[in-house]
């Protein structure tokens, strides 16, 4: 065991499960429905959870308390000297930016180092597993925060909506648009990039939302990052909020345009899939880290 322990937030898509294989810490995010909080992973399964969406009961996303987070990072650092702190993008959650005012107090300076990297859903999963790597080489904690803060812009993921009730239940959009939307067949494409959520693309049909998807990422793959590409540097990821069934054919489908990768897929977090409801899938890339020892 190294002396750098990593803590990571349930929007990774990491489940505890893995996060014990791994030898990580995963922070369970909190979040309420009718008003009643609930911990992914914890007193609410993913059934029970799409369940109760599908329903549009009153859900809101929330931060974790402070005290929550320092109770995790002292569990970690009675194992490890130091730790690395890789929570969901500043762009997307208040909580990073909380985290880094708890890491200047005193009992943690120079013990919790909070990477920013941008990410949320599988791209954030996949620089945690980039960070392990970069720790097996032999990088300090601040070594690995300098190197993961330095690809932060060079990470994306768009994410097609299948219904657009949950889009408008959140406010994202009016009523008016949601049912000509739903009388054409629309099927948003949301682009998750350096932390900022944007509307991408409407599409007609779910089936002309994935091609788009894949066709956006060739493009910005061959636009700027085909070196990287090449080289085995660029990862391809997905996300999903659908049954096996359909994920299962949709990685298969992303396999088929990008021969020869391995593609990490996760079921969205509960945070991101209460915006985009059920029936949603997604593709991105991010360039890994420097491995080499400067």
């Amino acid at each position: 065991m190294g002396t750098t322990g990593i803590v990571t937030d349930s929007h990774s898509g990491i489940s505890q499960g893995e996060a014990q294989k791994l030898g990580i810490f995963v922070l369970p995010m909190p979040f309420y429905m009718n008003e009643t909080c609930y911990y992914e992973g914890v007193n609410i399964t993913r059934a029970e959870f799409l369940e109760r969406l599908g329903r549009l009961e009153n859900i809101s996303t929330s931060q974790p308390s402070p005290e929550a987070v320092m109770e995790l990072w002292d569990k970690a650092l009675e194992i490890y000297q130091d730790i690395l702190y890789i929570p969901i993008s500043s762009g997307l959650s208040g909580s990073c930016q909380t985290a880094m005012m708890l890491a200047r107090e005193e009992k943690y300076e120079g013990k919790v180092y909070v990477v920013d990297n941008g990410s949320v859903a599988t791209p954030l999963h996949q620089s945690i597993l980039d960070a392990l790597e970069l720790l097996e080489t032999g990088c300090s904690a601040a070594e690995v925060k300098t190197r993961m803060e330095a690809v932060k812009t060079r990470a994306g993921i768009y994410i097609a909506v299948d219904d657009l009730k949950y889009l408008k239940h959140g406010g994202r959009i009016s009523a008016g648009v949601a049912l000509v939307g739903g009388l054409l067949n629309v099927k948003p494409v949301l682009h998750f990039d350096i932390g900022i959520l944007e509307l991408y693309k409407n599409c007609r049909g779910l089936k002309r939302a994935k091609q788009t998807m894949i066709e956006e990422v060739k493009k910005v793959i061959e636009q700027s990052y085909q070196r990287e590409y090449e080289e085995g540097r660029l990862h391809i990821v997905a996300a999903t909020s659908s049954g096996k069934e359909e994920t299962d054919a949709w990685v298969n489908e992303i396999e088929a345009a990008f021969p020869g990768h391995k593609i990490l897929c996760d079921d969205l977090s509960f945070g991101v899939t209460c915006h985009i409801g059920p029936g949603g899938m997604g593709i991105g890339c991010a360039v890994a880290p420097d491995y080499k020892r400067v």
